[in-house]
């Protein structure tokens, strides 16, 4: 399969790496959430999700990585698509992202050198500027995209996530083989 991006991810990098790590708002999602009440006065909070942003996520998993969403605005609606996904969700209060991702790192056993972010704003810096493989989404923020090893032709929300699993899974040599074994799987009686 051909990703499209003026710049590939390299091999090396890619087979460096050990744990992906996403943000949420503006990158799985559009940046825009719906803010309302139920009858009742209950608040309510509704985010989209790309459907196809989550089977790259889990592309990932299948290939061997470790996935986790990092968060800085805790919400329900990302509880809910993490758990739907399978993956771990810290959602951290001021965007105070890279305590959480220092952790990670430790509990994963894996240096910083093997951990790929995407990302989309300044709330990430502090974490993308140290990780081995600095992804953005195309709408990200000037100061991301300063930084970013590979950017994404899609914006957040909108396919960023899913194109980035495939280059990344491209890169590793694996994608061809992740999508026949989940067809091959899926096509038994």
């Amino acid at each position: 399969m051909t990703v499209s991006n003026s710049r590939p991810i390299p091999a090396d990098a890619a087979n460096r790496i050990k744990l992906v790590i996403f943000d949420v708002d503006g990158v799985l999602t559009e940046a825009g959430i719906f803010v309302g009440s139920t009858m009742d006065g209950e608040p309510l909070e509704l985010k989209r999700f790309d459907i196809q942003d989550g089977v790259g996520i889990k592309m990932l998993m299948w290939a061997g990585l470790k996935v986790v969403l990092v968060t800085g605005r805790p919400s329900k609606a990302t509880s809910i698509r993490a758990l739907e996904l399978g993956v771990q969700c810290h959602q951290v209060v001021d965007a105070r992202k890279l305590p959480i991702v220092k952790d990670l790192i430790q509990k994963h056993a894996v240096g910083w050198e093997e951990v790929a972010m995407l990302a989309d704003d300044i709330p990430d810096l502090a974490v993308l500027r140290r990780v081995g493989l600095k992804a953005a989404v195309s709408n990200a923020t000037e100061p991301v995209l300063d930084i970013a090893d590979w950017v994404a032709l899609r914006p957040g929300g909108r396919g960023a996530a899913r194109e980035f699993c495939d280059a990344l899974l491209s890169a590793r040599s694996q994608l061809d083989d992740v999508i026949e074994t989940y067809v091959e799987e899926r096509s038994r009686p």
